[in-house]
């Protein structure tokens, strides 16, 4: 049996992201809805999100991440999305931590199915997010 590769990030930390991405998923939603009915074409759902407190929220748990934390959180997230296979981990990881920037929190925010795409990662790590009790972040 092949051991996963060792997160730099815990589990526990990206289930709060998950968490949190999704509740902001469910709000993004209701704001397209009702963006939809605005003729003006002037809304815009960044615009929307900066006054979003779980956006917020979300946005400042991400920059208070450490550098490693932030880069296992963009490969997993590529991992996730299929870029590469849990065998390749040190590859993706290496080519996150080559993209790092101050705007990880930005760029992963803006991915529309951020939740699904951590979600699928950990699976692949042997993790769920039902094994963690997120109520005190």
């Amino acid at each position: 049996m092949i051991t996963a590769p060792t997160l730099t990030i815990s589990p526990e930390k990206v289930c709060y992201v998950i968490m949190k991405a999704r509740e902001f998923e469910v709000l993004d939603v209701a704001n397209d809805d009702a963006g939809a009915e605005d003729d003006e074409g002037s809304w815009s759902a960044m615009d929307a999100r900066r006054d979003d407190p779980t956006f917020r929220e979300l946005k400042s748990f991400i920059r208070g991440l450490n550098q490693d934390e932030q880069v296992d959180l963009v490969a997993l997230t590529w991992l996730g999305r299929g870029d590469a296979t849990i065998d390749e981990w040190d590859d993706i990881r290496a080519e996150a931590a080559r993209a790092h920037n101050k705007r990880t929190a930005d760029y992963l925010l803006s991915k529309p199915m951020l939740p699904d795409h951590l979600q699928d990662a950990l699976e692949q790590f042997g993790c769920s997010c039902d094994d963690y009790d997120l109520g005190h972040f």
